[in-house]
């Protein structure tokens, strides 16, 4: 997609300097930024302190991660061992584990000589099946929203939680792409944004980005959209998701349960948007998931911009304590569908059942 008109990736590889750059979430939307990663270090501590975030971009970031474990050593004990700390990175999210296996498995099955090509190859092939996965997602949600255009012949309304844009995947996002899709095609829309606190992702960039295509919206507290949803004035709720369990559970940011309720009390259709892959077919709940707890100091910091300088100040007193729980857990009874790249499927165990019997043909 586009910032000030010229088109981005979140991630690729520089085919020249042969290591991987990204832009750096943590500095929009004041200002863009580039980081260079050179190794499977620089890669993790991108990914614990979310220069890159996302399910989708995470599991991409740690794909490239093998790659330079590779250039550093072909030996197989080593690639293990950055495997393994690269999917420790941070817990919650299953694409990570699942893009860093993926890229292992084909690496340690090849020659020794052709490791290094091979998961450069592999984790170029999944950074291009996201951006795909996404323009899918997007087609199949331009069919929901072109239906309630059509009922009711007016704006369309859509709630969003975080960030589940193109910055949290290669290109298109997930719960953003029908948006984009529908804009281009002509649809009136308009997007509600939650600010997303403690780190303000809906604020910082999903509202950068939907700026930056010129698509219609409104930033608002965390607490505002149970009440735009009681007064009709929210058509449509789209999130992503950062685990999808077999059940059909899910684990998004927090703050997206309490979003899925105020919708369902509202009779909204409150959809998740988000590719095969952050499905986990192992897991029937989340007894024994782990749900990332982060520091408080995001919490207790905030960076604002002043005469083009960036400044990070305190909000509340110091002696106060906080918890910073990162994720919640929106039970399937509360999910009009799950909208991946092989269509719109029921959040429950048999519709996750259906989108395994598909895969698998």
């Amino acid at each position: 997609m586009k910032i000030n008109g010229s088109n981005y990736k979140t991630i690729w590889c520089d085919s020249i300097e042969q290591n991987i750059k990204i832009i750096d979430q943590t500095k929009l939307p004041h200002s863009l930024e580039i980081i260079t990663l050179n190794n499977t270090d620089d890669v993790i501590k991108a990914i614990r302190e979310m220069n890159v975030r996302g399910a989708p971009l995470i599991g991409c970031t740690g794909a490239f991660g093998v790659f330079l474990a590779c250039k550093s050593s072909i030996e197989t004990d080593y690639i293990e061992v950055c495997c393994n700390n690269l999917i420790s990175s941070r817990p919650t999210a299953v694409n990570l584990e699942w893009a860093v296996k993926r890229v292992k498995d084909r690496v340690l099955l090849s020659k020794k000589k052709d490791r290094i090509n091979t998961a450069l190859h592999e984790a170029t092939l999944i950074a291009e099946e996201d951006i795909k996965n996404c323009k899918s997602i997007g087609r199949y949600g331009l069919e929901i929203i072109k239906n309630i255009s059509q009922k009711s012949n007016d704006t369309v309304n859509i709630l969003t939680h975080c960030n589940a844009g193109w910055l949290a995947t290669v290109d298109w996002g997930t719960a953003t792409a029908p948006i984009y899709l529908s804009f281009k095609s002509g649809l009136d829309i308009h997007v509600w944004v939650d600010e997303t606190r403690p780190r303000l992702q809906g604020a910082f960039l999903t509202s950068f980005e939907l700026n930056h295509e010129s698509i219609p919206n409104t930033v608002i507290s965390d607490n505002t959209g149970g009440f735009l949803m009681y007064k009709r004035r929210v058509d449509l709720c789209i999130t992503g998701a950062d685990r999808i369990l077999s059940n059909g559970d899910v684990i998004n940011k927090i703050g997206t349960y309490e979003k899925a309720i105020a919708a369902r009390e509202n009779n909204i259709p409150f959809y998740i948007a988000a590719p095969v892959s952050t499905i986990d077919f192992n897991h029937i709940n989340s007894s024994d998931i782990t749900i990332e707890e982060r520091s408080d100091d995001e919490m207790r910091k905030i960076t604002g911009k002043v005469n083009d300088r960036s400044f990070e100040v305190d909000i509340y007193p110091e002696q106060s304590n906080s918890l910073n729980v990162a994720f919640d857990i929106t039970p399937s009874k509360f999910i009009s569908g799950i909208i991946c790249e092989h269509g719109i499927f029921e959040a429950s165990e048999e519709g996750i059942r259906k989108i395994f019997t598909k895969l698998s043909k």
